[in-house]
């Protein structure tokens, strides 16, 4: 038996850990007197003191915001330098022309190549018009994205289901069959959000103030509320239904809400058969636009394991049944999903393309090349809105949140 002598010494690594936990110890403490001696001095009442859990809980948001902000400047700055490089290599290939004939042709090339750009995107998004509008005619699957949970969330999870909600807005346009798609209990904080998108106003999309039972009181018996915690499987989707997907993000606040509110108003309730395809990581609650995506691709495919596939990030899928026999393209389409939907975003909504802003922007950087090209040229395209889509897309962190949009 050891007596307390011959206790051993902790090692040099855990002592320096020990000192660096006592300081930062310290430091939290030292702020929280500063802070309360401010207030203090202030005349204020200071605020109660923080447990150790709730100051490392902060610190670690703190963190993660820092480490967010730097990730979001370093790919501001990454787009600047491609933008400058590619400017750069534009001017030294006119400076490289060997007349000034040479030089007009390139130009007048570039501004061809640009004007068929912008035709090319006029056109899809006038085959994107006419297929949301034909799903709004019948043709599409019914869903409806239920937003009455607005008191429920804080500010930054409306922020990131607003995000969702894009995202669900822009793969229903690029689908080749859309669904009818609608909002529903669309009021306060949630519609501010809402209405803050760019082109929101001109989305092809059914918005109801109203909840959903009064919207579809006279179809309530086609109402289906999507929740995990149902125990109905669903096992293929029905054109004469309405499917419902709560629009919650809580971050499991709020378990069995969505169940229990459907259960309530009497309403049909059921799961996506996830467990018959997939073992899954962690909890089988996707956020809103991983569903709707699964169910627009179970409506192309009519099968729900390669909508799974195509959807489900990689690192949320377990060891299922069905992972070796799935090809490379579909295990890692659904980890690339959301970042090409982030990428394609303004296409989908605005039409704003940035590279044909960027060669706007070369086109006045040319002019001052060639100092005797005149001004008829096309003015350049309105820049279009900052950060449309947060980090969450940036890093697709709302896919790592947990919400009450069941599957």
């Amino acid at each position: 038996m050891w007596s307390g002598a011959e206790k051993q010494k902790p090692s040099p690594k855990r002592s320096e850990r020990l000192l660096r936990r006592r300081r930062r110890r310290r430091r939290v403490e030292m702020a929280d007197d500063a802070e309360s001696e401010k207030a203090a001095a202030a005349g204020e009442v200071p605020p109660p003191a923080m447990s150790k859990s709730a100051r490392k809980r902060l610190l670690k948001q703190e963190r993660q915001a820092a480490q967010k902000a730097a990730r979001k400047a370093a790919e501001k700055e990454r787009r600047r330098a491609d933008v400058e490089r590619r400017r750069r290599e534009w001017e030294e290939a006119l400076a490289a022309a060997p007349s000034e004939e040479a030089r007009a042709e390139m130009i007048e090339a570039r501004r061809q190549t640009r004007r068929e750009r912008v035709g090319q995107r006029a056109e899809e998004r006038g085959a994107r018009a006419e297929r949301l509008q034909r799903a709004a005619e019948g043709a599409g699957q019914k869903v409806v994205l239920d937003l009455e949970f607005g008191d429920l969330m804080r500010p930054n999870e409306i922020h990131s289901l607003t995000q969702q909600i894009m995202y669900c807005y822009a793969v229903n346009g690029r689908s080749a069959t859309p669904a009818h798609l609608w909002l529903t209990g669309c009021n306060g904080e949630m519609a501010t959000h809402l209405q803050r998108i760019p082109g929101y106003d001109k989305w092809i999309i059914e918005k109801e103030a109203k909840p959903y039972v009064e919207a579809f009181e006279d179809r309530k018996d086609n109402l289906v509320y999507l929740t995990a915690d149902a125990e109905t499987v669903l096992d293929d989707l029905d054109m004469s239904k309405i499917y419902i997907i709560g629009g919650l993000v809580d971050r499991n606040r709020w378990k069995g809400i969505t169940l229990k509110k459907a259960v309530d108003q009497g309403i049909q309730c059921a799961k996506l058969p996830i467990g018959n395809y997939l073992k899954m990581s962690s909890s089988q609650v996707l956020t809103v636009n991983q569903v709707f995506e699964i169910m627009l691709k179970f409506v192309e495919t009519r099968d729900w394991k390669a909508s799974f596939f195509h959807v489900i990030p990689q690192r949320k899928r377990g060891q299922g049944e069905g992972d070796a026999s799935m090809n490379n393209d579909d295990a890692t389409e659904g980890d690339a999903n959301e970042g090409d939907l982030t990428k394609g975003f303004d296409e989908e909504v605005d039409g704003v393309d940035e590279e044909l802003e960027d060669e706007d922007t070369d086109v006045a950087k040319k002019r001052q090349c060639i100092g005797h090209e005149n001004g008829d040229a096309e003015d350049a395209s309105t820049r279009p809105a900052e950060d449309h889509s947060s980090g969450a897309v940036a890093e697709t962190e709302q896919s790592k949140e947990s919400n009450g949009c069941d599957d």
